[in-house]
């Protein structure tokens, strides 16, 4: 990719930029006059990646018409609430044969779409099988301080997918490929949840055993939702999957996990909200994904505990009951018994 745009200059957004920026031309949007002056004249993003420098070579602008007009890849960054709106603003200006590559865990809650559907449906006539998305186990200052981790690429568009791999790889960055947008998506929404879940468990005070057990449930969980949504199940075994699912739950960097622990220790989520510099992707997710599972007919008690928790006023600490009190069940994949 010769010329690419990224939108968004959160965290990951500016990462992300900072990566393609070694191997392309690279441009980040930001909503903020402020952040785009820092960006350019200091190199710096002190908001919302502080004490990481930039290389020099990335530009930053607060037009999105400038930023999507020349670009080959356009890199979404923004989070799943803001994703068609922001769009919408930068759709006349994006070209016909751009990739156009999304990096938010989200599910759009009114419509409970992923966000290559909102792409897809915001740009009806785009290409489909070049609307992708970037995931995996990428907590955002570890990858900008040059710290090795993989993630991967999935497209439609196997030759679309491979460029993007080569823009994005870098010698502490490995880049996979996967086909399936489907499940690399869904498996990136649903462990903000699971994240969630841990955290808890941990702001209560229990130990590994407890967290261990919650995220190995929460990937079956993931994997049985994203098969039903036409996911491969393979992919939930790899990066999008257990990967994610892994670095999420287990870092105090993710911003789902410190939202679980605040929870635990008592705190109101409204409270713990206000108190953020950056969304936590899973607060908004939760409700979707559990819509998406009841229309689907997948039990989920993991995530249902988080969504009484988040949007009916439920303690924590009262929830334990609920899941080690279920009927008894097979772990086989293949059993006839049903979670």
């Amino acid at each position: 990719m010769s010329q690419v745009a990224v939108i968004g200059a959160g965290s990951w957004g500016t990462t992300a930029a900072a990566i393609l920026a070694t191997n392309a031309d690279t441009i980040l949007w930001a909503r903020s006059a402020d952040v785009v002056r820092e960006i350019d004249t200091t190199h710096l993003n002190s908001r919302y990646l502080p004490g990481i420098p930039l290389v020099a070579s990335l530009q930053a602008t607060s037009s999105l018409v400038e930023a999507v007009a020349d670009a080959d890849l356009v890199v979404l960054a923004v989070p799943s609430h803001g994703m068609r709106e922001v769009l919408s603003e930068a759709t006349n200006a994006i070209k016909e044969d751009a990739a156009l590559l999304s990096l938010s865990k989200g599910v759009e809650q009114t419509t409970l779409l992923r966000m290559t559907e909102v792409i897809a449906e915001v740009i009806p006539g785009h290409d489909r099988s070049r609307i992708g998305v970037l995931t995996g186990p990428n907590l955002a200052h570890e990858v900008a301080a040059g710290q090795p981790t993989a993630s991967v690429v999935a497209f439609a568009h196997i030759a679309t997918a491979q460029r993007a791999q080569t823009s994005f790889t870098t010698p502490t960055f490995r880049v996979y490929t996967n086909a399936d947008v489907v499940g690399c998506e869904i498996a990136g929404a649903l462990k903000n949840v699971i994240a969630i879940a841990v955290g808890m468990a941990h702001g209560l005070g229990y130990g590994d055993n407890a967290k261990a057990a919650l995220i190995t449930r929460g990937l079956a969980e993931l994997s049985r939702l994203g098969a039903a949504l036409g996911g491969d199940p393979q992919t939930f075994a790899g990066l999008a999957g257990m990967g994610d699912l892994i670095a999420t739950c287990s870092s105090p960097q993710s911003r789902n996990r410190s939202v679980g622990v605040a929870l635990g220790q008592g705190r109101a989520i409204g409270d713990i909200i206000a108190e953020m510099n950056m969304v936590a992707e899973g607060v908004k997710t939760t409700g979707a994904v559990l819509a998406l599972a009841a229309r689907h007919g997948i039990e989920m008690p993991v995530a249902g505990v988080v969504g009484r928790v988040l949007n009916e006023g439920a303690k924590p600490a009262n929830l334990v009951a609920d899941l080690m009190g279920r009927a008894p069940k097979s772990e086989n994949v293949g059993s006839t018994q049903h979670e």
